[in-house]
C-alpha cells in the first residue's frame, strides 16, 4: 500500500548484488508509477527510467530539454511505487560538473538506486540516431568524478554511458570506457554496439558491469537475454518498450472508436476494472481503515463494469 515496502537505501545495495557479469538482469523501462508494480509482479529484476522517455511524454523529442527537476520529480514518482530498484537516465547531467554532483544528490533524495550519464554534448540526442557530437575525454570524466563525488551513499550506483563506437569507432569506445571506470563509475553504458562480439569486447576490457541497450528500432539487433549473458553482459534495458507498446495500443483503440462509433471492439484488449484496482492495491486501502475505504472491490478473475 502506498509506496514500496524498502528503502531506497536497501534497493540500492540490491542493484549492486545483482549486477555481476554474465546475470544480464532485465529492467524494462517505464514511464509511469502504474506499471512499476506491473514489473514487479512479472517477476522482472529492476525498473529503467529512460530520459527520452520521460521527454516523449511530456510531448517532447529527446535532445535534452527536460530539466533536472522533471526527470527528478517522475523518477522519483516511478520508484516509490515497487520495491525494485530503478536506474534512471540523467542525460549528461543538466550543466557543468558542479551541477551533475547536484543532480547526483536530487537522485538520491528521490529514492532512485542510480543513473547513468553519458559523454555527449548538451543538446544531446538519442543514443541510435547519427550525427552525434560528443565532449572530449576530459569532459567526459570530470563529469563522472563530480558524480561519483557527489553521491551521499557509496551504494548510490554511477554508469557511465559512452557514444564513442557510433563516431570513433569500437577501440575508441573500450578506451573512454576504461577512463570512465579511472573516474569513478561504477558499471559502463556502450550505446549502439552492432554485435554481440562487441558487447564481449567491452565487457572483457572492463572490471566493472557492462549494460546492454535493447531499444526497438536501434543500431543494436534485439539479441535475448541468453545471448547477452553470454558476452557477459550484466544488465539489459528496454527503455522505450512500454511507451511503445501502450501508444500503440491507444492509437488502435481510437481507431476503433472512430470507425465504429464505440470501443466495443477494443474491450477485450484492455485491463480490466479488477485488474487494476488489483494492481494499485484497492484491497490494502480497504483493510487499512474500512471506515473510509469501505467498498467492495471487484474479483479480479470476473466480470466488472
Amino acid at each position: 500500500m502506498l509506496y514500496s515496502t524498502i528503502t531506497p537505501a536497501q534497493k540500492r545495495l540490491d542493484l549492486r548484488a545483482m549486477l555481476t557479469p554474465g546475470a544480464a538482469r532485465q529492467f524494462p523501462g517505464t514511464f509511469t508509477p502504474l506499471s512499476a508494480p506491473l514489473i514487479e509482479q512479472k517477476g522482472f529484476d529492476g525498473i529503467y527510467i529512460s530520459g527520452a522517455v520521460l521527454a516523449n511524454e511530456l510531448g517532447l523529442p529527446d535532445i535534452g530539454l527536460t530539466t533536472l527537476s522533471e526527470v527528478a520529480q517522475r523518477a522519483g514518482q516511478i520508484a516509490r511505487a515497487t520495491n525494485l530498484p530503478a536506474l534512471v537516465d540523467a542525460d549528461t547531467g543538466f550543466g557543468e560538473p558542479m551541477n551533475v554532483a547536484r543532480s547526483v544528490q536530487e537522485l538520491e533524495d528521490a529514492g532512485l538506486a542510480g543513473c547513468h550519464i553519458e559523454d555527449q554534448f548538451n543538446p544531446k540526442r538519442c543514443g541510435h540516431l547519427d550525427g552525434k557530437n560528443l565532449v572530449d575525454l576530459q569532459t567526459a570524466t570530470q563529469r563522472i568524478a563530480a558524480a561519483a563525488r557527489g553521491r551521499r551513499d557509496e551504494n548510490f550506483l554511477i554508469m557511465a554511458r559512452t557514444d564513442l563506437r557510433a563516431v570513433e569507432g569500437l577501440d575508441a569506445a573500450i578506451e573512454r570506457a576504461k577512463a570512465l571506470v579511472d573516474a569513478g563509475a561504477d558499471a559502463i553504458f556502450p550505446e549502439a554496439m552492432k554485435d554481440l562480439s562487441e558487447f564481449a569486447a567491452v565487457c572483457a576490457a572492463v572490471d566493472v558491469p557492462v549494460l546492454a541497450n535493447m531499444t526497438e528500432f536501434g543500431k543494436s539487433p534485439l539479441f535475448t537475454r541468453e545471448e547477452l549473458a553470454q558476452t557477459g553482459v550484466a544488465m539489459v534495458i528496454y527503455p522505450v518498450t512500454s511507451l511503445r507498446s501502450a501508444m500503440g495500443a491507444i492509437e488502435r483503440t481510437l481507431d476503433v472508436l472512430a470507425a465504429e462509433g464505440s470501443q466495443q471492439g477494443a474491450v477485450e484488449q484492455m485491463m480490466t476494472r479488477a485488474r487494476l484496482y488489483e494492481l494499485v492495491d484497492y484491497e490494502a486501502y480497504n483493510a487499512f481503515d474500512t471506515g473510509i475505504f469501505n467498498f467492495d472491490v471487484p474479483d479480479v478473475h470476473g466480470k466488472d463494469s
